[in-house]
């Protein structure tokens, strides 16, 4: 019996065969063999190759088509590519079968490597897909664990009371308060780390100090917890701005670009509530303590001035300015170009920024209005479609302006006397 290694097989010779009568699948490949003996040397002689497992067994298809003998002829071999191609063109000098004529014609030989080679690329295939999808993360994903693990290691205990924060919250100029541990460990993963969380409804003394000391934004969810944690802080806390989820999610929800946004849109208080008690009372104090020495100096140095330099009017001025420092004058109308602009603005939360040619220079959302004024060259008028702070009021000065217009006039205690303020209502 002839040795066949399935494993060594390199090629296989596929050759038509035409046979002029009926004959059986043993008479071709005794024809086969007997007619190839000794055409090729003892060294590709097929009965020897075949003992050797050089070639496997040949397999004969045949078919009857009006008696004729007609199929295919499919010879295995492991030998090399040369020694291959001269077995195939032998197996074309087969011209009998039997008594009968033949014809044999080689149709090609295939490489059974190839198979062999598709089959193993897409199982690799197949495999690398399975890897990369469930065992090896991608490099982003693996830095992004990294991360979020350092970030929530790095979270720190601030005060007494040991609130959640971000590491060093008291170094940083501004802070940004949060409801709770999970919204703090949340923007830490976004590498916002001046964030510090009030932990309940009731603000601790901790955090109300700090407050005092630091430029606050208040970060809020966008449910009705969060507008009970404002009622509160607002009442204890010094606060400078808010911000707000969007409605019905919470902070430790957010993405970073939701977060950002969020911050961005942030609101000075005095635009959320008219009557912003602790900021009233903090303004009210700073503006006592800024005018307390220039009342006591005419009482303190009486003796130490001529007697010609000490007008008597100078600390009935000094108190009557005091007293009225909350009036508004309304002698001078604006100009109507003003007014009508004012008109234009309403319902709109914009404002504009005019030079002294009342040409319009910014025109730019309400809530943005503090930080052009503080970038802005001298101007000469500001209009806008919201409440008229203390705030606002300082820093038009401080660039020059002379008329300010607004919706409605918020608590003012201290009005510079070369500007006009007018409100629409």
């Amino acid at each position: 019996m002839a040795k066949t290694y399935i494993d060594t097989v390199k090629y296989v010779i596929s050759a038509n065969i035409e046979i002029g009568g009926l004959v059986e699948k043993p008479d071709v490949v005794g024809a086969v063999f007997g007619q190839t003996e000794g055409l090729l040397g003892d060294e590709l002689d097929l009965r020897e190759l075949q003992k050797n497992g050089r070639i496997g067994r040949i397999e004969v298809d045949l078919q009857i088509r009006g008696g004729k003998s007609v199929g295919r002829v499919l010879l295995p071999s492991s030998l090399d590519m040369v020694e291959t191609s001269i077995l195939a063109a032998a197996l074309e000098t087969v011209d009998r079968v039997g008594p009968c004529d033949a014809q044999v014609r080689v149709e090609k030989i295939e490489d059974t490597r190839n198979t062999k080679r598709k089959t193993v690329v897409e199982r690799a295939k197949s495999l690398l897909k399975t890897l990369l999808a469930t065992e090896i993360p991608e490099s982003r994903e693996i830095s992004q664990l990294v991360r979020q693990e350092v970030k929530t290691a790095e979270i720190s205990e601030y005060g007494s009371e040991k609130l959640p924060s971000g590491p060093n919250v008291g170094t940083y100029d501004s802070i940004i308060i949060v409801e709770g541990r999970a919204d703090v460990i949340n923007l830490l993963k976004n590498d916002i780390n001046n964030v510090i969380a009030v932990g309940g409804a009731n603000v601790p003394k901790t955090l109300a100090a700090l407050c005092r000391e630091k430029e606050v934004t208040v970060f809020l969810d966008g449910d009705r917890g969060g507008d009970i944690i404002f009622k509160e802080i607002s009442q204890v806390a010094d606060i400078d701005y808010i911000a707000r989820a969007p409605t019905g999610k919470e902070v430790e929800e957010l993405t970073r670009k939701e977060i950002i946004k969020c911050l961005r849109s942030k609101v000075p208080i005095e635009q959320v509530t008219e009557n912003s008690k602790p900021k009233q009372e903090a303004y009210q104090q700073r503006q006592e303590a800024a005018y307390q020495p220039r009342q006591e100096v005419p009482y303190q140095r009486p003796e130490y001035r001529p007697p010609e330099v000490q007008p008597a009017p100078a600390p009935k001025v000094e108190e009557s300015a005091l007293q009225d420092i909350t009036k508004i004058s309304t002698e001078v109308e604006p100009p109507q170009m003003l007014l009508t602009s004012l008109n234009e603005l309403e319902n709109t939360l914009r404002a504009r920024i005019y030079d002294e040619q009342l040409a319009l220079k910014y025109e730019v959302p309400v809530r943005d209005l503090i930080k052009t004024l503080t970038d802005a060259t001298p101007i000469y008028a500001v209009v806008l479609d919201g409440i008229i702070t203390q705030r606002l009021v300082d820093l038009a000065e401080n660039k020059g302006a002379k008329i300010l217009l607004g919706v409605k006039l918020g608590n003012i205690f201290r009005k510079p006397e070369e500007m006009l303020i007018s409100t629409k209502f």
